[in-house]
């Protein structure tokens, strides 16, 4: 490494090392089972409840996932071999598209190599510089990288606020090409968007409407999102989601009309320049949609359990912010005061997810507590009793 690069590199370790903000990869194996094994010296070999993961249906570990997978590699061995385009494409990929398309009630459907790639495809496709693309001010990094990459004029509307996204519409030329794109559950906050408010806005004004699905797909809706359980999906333009966090697997997809997915296929390079999943994990994504059809009543326990943890830990004195969901967070505000807090959980045998700035604004460090299906009576009370006695320690 030259003398210059490797200055740059330490004062920018410095920098973040400053302000308390410095990451490394965490010392846990087995990070997506219900317990994780911990294998850091403070809390070598010790078995954590894992509140970390975005396993919320417990699908990665399941039987009929393994089984899906392994029988997908003896049939069509472990890697695709080239993009989709070139000889990438097997039947199993066609048969997970059309069961995409029945799943989420539109004509076509693309499988992508993951939630990421899906929006860095989606926006650099539809928007150019001539397109101004309005973005909830909390959207996922993906979407706002894909708005940069197509050089579209990027106008962000406060955070679930319509009435601030219809002022910057009224504001917006007439003429101009317009797209709105949001979560539908946000990743930090566990909050969902006001869909109907948005859906309604984007008729008026003539805008096409994108939503990211990514933490609603498997447990909303009967596993098909927020937009199917307000009945908004046949309003939407596009919808994209992942089999990365309910889904319990790996990748993106992007569901819409034939003409979108055709463009897609043209025109994300983020596709077209990509060696195409794996086998093992496309037959893996199709095992886990027939799953959460199968058991629907899975998510709706999730969200039951949701509802009483947040409100335990609300009358403790906690915030939890705006969260609806199985995201909840525990916002602590200082980051040094967040890895303490995270320590002191792992003492207590949970691990959780401590996020700092700059993933969430500056002053709102957290505790993201992620809620999964598969936890039991042994596990709610272990969250219960650990926050309880870090309150009593706060106090002190």
């Amino acid at each position: 490494m030259s003398e210059t690069i490797y200055s740059r590199v330490e004062n920018g370790l410095d920098r973040i090392g400053c302000e308390g903000h410095l990451r490394s990869i965490p010392d846990i194996d087995h990070g997506n089972d219900l317990y994780l094994m911990h294998k850091g010296k403070r809390h070598k070999g010790k078995r954590l409840l894992n509140l970390a993961s975005n396993n919320y249906l417990g699908l990665a570990g399941s039987e009929s996932l393994k089984q899906a997978a392994m029988r997908a590699v003896e049939t069509f061995g472990v890697s695709s071999g080239a993009s989709r385009l070139i000889t990438g494409n097997y039947a199993l990929y066609d048969e997970l598209e059309q069961y995409l398309c029945s799943f989420k009630k539109t004509p076509a459907a693309l499988v992508m190599n993951s939630g990421y790639a899906a929006n860095l495809g989606i926006i650099s496709s539809l928007a150019d510089r001539k397109t101004l693309v309005f973005s909830d001010r909390l959207n996922h990094a993906s979407i706002i990288d894909g708005i940069i990459l197509s050089r579209a004029g990027h106008i962000r509307y406060r955070h679930s606020d319509p009435e601030h996204l219809e002022f910057l519409l009224q504001k917006a030329p007439e003429q101009a090409q317009k797209i709105l794109i949001t979560d539908t559950v946000f990743s930090m906050d566990g909050d969902r968007a006001a869909l109907p408010e948005l859906v309604l806005l984007c008729k008026k004004h003539k805008v096409a409407i994108i939503i990211d699905e990514a933490h609603a797909t498997g447990l909303l809706g009967l596993g098909k999102g927020l937009a199917a359980e307000l009945g908004l999906d046949q309003d939407i333009d596009v919808q994209m989601g992942t089999f990365s966090k309910a889904l319990g697997s790996f990748g993106g997809y992007v569901a819409g009309s034939r003409e979108l997915i055709d463009l897609l296929t043209n025109r994300a390079r983020s596709f077209i320049y990509s060696t195409a999943l794996p086998p093992a994990v496309v037959g893996a994504n199709l095992e886990a949609l027939r799953q959460v059809e199968a058991h629907p009543e899975k998510g709706k326990k999730l969200q039951f359990m949701a509802g009483d943890i947040r409100r335990y830990l609300n009358s403790l004195g906690y915030n939890t912010g705006s969260s609806t969901t199985q995201i909840i967070p525990v916002i602590l505000g200082e980051s040094r005061k967040t890895m303490q807090f995270q320590e002191k959980l792992k003492e207590l045998g949970i691990y959780a997810g401590a996020v700092r700035p700059p993933t969430v604004a500056r002053n709102s460090a957290r505790l993201r507590l992620c809620l999964r299906a598969d936890m039991d009576d042994p596990e709610i009370e272990l969250i219960k009793n650990a926050f309880k006695e870090l309150d009593i320690s706060q106090e002190k």
